[in-house]
């Protein structure tokens, strides 16, 4: 049984809190001006020359309510999943989304979302959309100079969402229960830190797996200041008191940038079981990832390792926008981790461009196992997808489909997607 070192985790997380409330003692230093004869003189006429501060001051509790906004969404969509040797499955589901946000006093707001699923057909299973309503984010936050935070449940969206993301593809997304602080006082610098307390995952909470008690931090620091791009650093250290074995600390490198027609990502990370986690490995993670824009059409190619340590476990993600990755068929979830024994290789390219405002996209993927002796695999399988997306007034409209094609991993599937959205 493995157990986080307290000394370093500790150490690490003190560390980044001195450096934000440090940043943060900066920000409101430079944002607070000086009291000048001047400024007195001009504060004398109000109505023409109040900052946003003092009119906010002004303007009260009730005033500042009346200043929020409300938005209704609606996201319709028709799935439909073919596995081979079995009968086809197809579901039709509506989600209707409320968001409701405060006007800001003195510095503190408030935000509400409220999220429907209904199904509009037979649930036979084989889709992850269950039924319900739920309420998909709560949060109280709070804006001093360059500092922001939040309390409650939000929505995290960390990077390219590889390690920490919403899963916005399912009709019921994946948000998270805790405080969260970033601060960008510090010249073309991002930095961001949370505690999670609970994960709401996109099974919904009548579903015992809807929900992961958790003690977790995730702490993720971006400099911009490179011509050539932006270099992130991160630590996930992930306590999950639910499913102990989705319990890893996770510490990573990543750089992403563009110059002219071409764009790059370079990312390395390397994750050990932690906290209660009955397994004891250590795996590593690779990304290396091109794109060239040649006129209208876009191209990319790239190799994606999720490594394994022998037998003994291999790299997982259970926070991630997983459906983003190694596919749109899903095959690879491995039961929330996002890998499966012996870790996987991703090989793959893809082509978009638009066409009269249609949006329309290929990608490929070839999986290989990363340890055939511990799989008892080699070449996993193949996958196609397509993409097709517009709109039509104020109303977004999408085809998808995926095509697995099975080598020695589970069996071929197909995936198709008809999804109509709009907001208000």
């Amino acid at each position: 049984m493995n157990g986080h070192t307290p000394g370093p985790r500790a150490t690490l997380i003190a560390a980044t809190f001195t450096g934000l409330s440090a940043a943060s003692t900066l920000a409101l230093a430079a944002d607070t001006p000086a009291a000048t004869p001047s400024a007195a003189q001009d504060n004398l006429s109000v109505e023409s020359t109040a900052s946003p501060a003092s009119t906010e001051e002004s303007l009260g509790f009730a005033d500042s309510l009346s200043q929020g906004a409300a938005t209704l969404g609606f996201r319709a969509r028709n799935e439909t999943v073919d596995v081979d040797g079995a009968d086809a499955v197809d579901l039709a589901s509506l989600r209707t989304r409320l968001t409701v946000t405060s006007g800001s006093y003195h510095g503190f707001s408030a935000l509400v979302e409220m999220d429907d699923v209904t199904h509009l057909s037979d649930f036979e299973g084989g889709v992850a959309d269950p039924e319900g309503t739920e309420v998909n984010q709560y949060l109280l936050s709070y804006q001093a100079g360059a500092t922001t935070l939040k309390y409650g449940r939000q929505r995290i969206l960390l990077d390219n969402q590889r390690f920490v993301g919403g899963v916005g593809f399912r009709q019921n997304e994946q948000t998270y229960d805790g405080f969260t602080i970033s601060n960008t006082s510090l010249p073309d610098t991002t930095l961001f830190l949370a505690h999670i307390n609970n994960v709401n995952r996109i099974f919904g909470e009548n579903s015992p797996l809807g929900d992961h008690d958790s003690d977790t931090y995730l702490l993720n620091g971006g400099y911009g200041g490179l011509s050539a791009g932006t270099l992130t650093g991160y630590a996930y250290l992930i306590d999950n008191k639910t499913a102990p074995v989705f319990s890893t600390d996770t510490y990573g490198l990543r750089f992403a940038g563009s110059t002219g027609s071409l764009s790059y990502q370079l990312e390395y990370a390397i994750q050990e079981a932690a906290a209660d986690n009955p397994a004891d490995y250590e795996a590593d993670y690779m990304l290396v990832d091109g794109g060239y824009k040649l006129g209208p059409v876009s191209l990319s190619a790239g190799y994606e390792l999720l490594g394994a340590d022998g037998i003994a476990g291999q790299f997982i993600t259970p926070l991630a926008t997983l459906h983003k990755f190694q596919g749109w068929n899903d095959k690879f979830l491995g039961g929330g981790t996002g890998n499966i024994a012996g870790g996987i290789e991703d090989i793959y390219v893809s082509a978009g461009t638009s066409l009269a405002g249609v949006k329309v996209a290929l990608n490929y993927h070839q999986l290989n196992s990363d340890d055939a002796r511990a799989s008892g695999m080699d070449q996993l399988g193949n996958e196609y997808g397509f993409l097709v997306a517009g709109k039509l007034g104020p109303v977004g409209l999408s085809l998808k489909y995926s095509q697995y094609v099975a080598d020695e991993f589970s069996v071929d599937t197909d995936k198709l997607w008809l999804t109509a959205q709009a907001e208000f």
